[in-house]
């Protein structure tokens, strides 16, 4: 008998100005008012306006990311634990995340179109069965996903592997 694999998936949204959907709108004006309060504290007294030039000069300066985040810890909530954007192959929103992590891609004190962030989820574990030809077949890896009396049948998902979709991590239970 093959071993289960369980994997973590991490979705990686990246968010700039040409956000179409309300949600990404928000999460971009939270993030780049808040980068614009927090960075000030390290460009006072610098010619500095930029995110990598306060990266490159100033100690400190990635610690940012973390100051940022909770700008957008509100708007995550807000997912209900669903992650934005992937579907399963009947176009429904199944992947659920408790984690996740806020990155300044790029931005600027004075230039708010150069503000870019991304936020990575990472999903609950699950049982990766397989691999059909771009789509990963998934299902949950909790006893409770077992449909009653059908001998360990699961409940299962078909993903597509996609740009900023990754497994970021795989465990092999005998």
């Amino acid at each position: 008998m093959m071993p289960k694999r369980v994997i973590v998936l991490c979705y990686r949204k990246i968010i700039g100005l040409n956000a179409v959907k309300a949600w990404d709108k928000m999460v971009f004006e939270s993030s780049y008012l808040e980068f614009k309060m927090q960075a000030q504290n390290f460009s006072v007294g610098t010619e500095y306006t930029s995110y990598a030039e306060l990266l490159h000069n100033l100690p400190g300066a990635r610690r940012l990311n973390g100051m940022v985040t909770p700008s957008v810890t509100g708007y995550v909530q807000q997912l209900n634990g669903i992650m934005p954007d992937l579907l399963n192959n009947l176009g429904r929103r199944f992947l659920t995340f408790k984690k996740f992590k806020l990155e300044i891609i790029n931005s600027d004190i004075i230039d708010m179109a150069k503000h870019q962030v991304a936020i990575s989820f990472y999903s609950e574990p699950m049982v990766w069965h397989d691999t059909i030809g771009d789509f990963l077949l998934v299902s949950d890896h909790l006893p409770e996903n077992q449909l009653p009396g059908e001998n360990n049948k699961a409940i299962t998902n078909l993903i597509q592997i996609q740009p900023y979709l990754n497994i970021s991590s795989l465990q092999y239970l005998n």
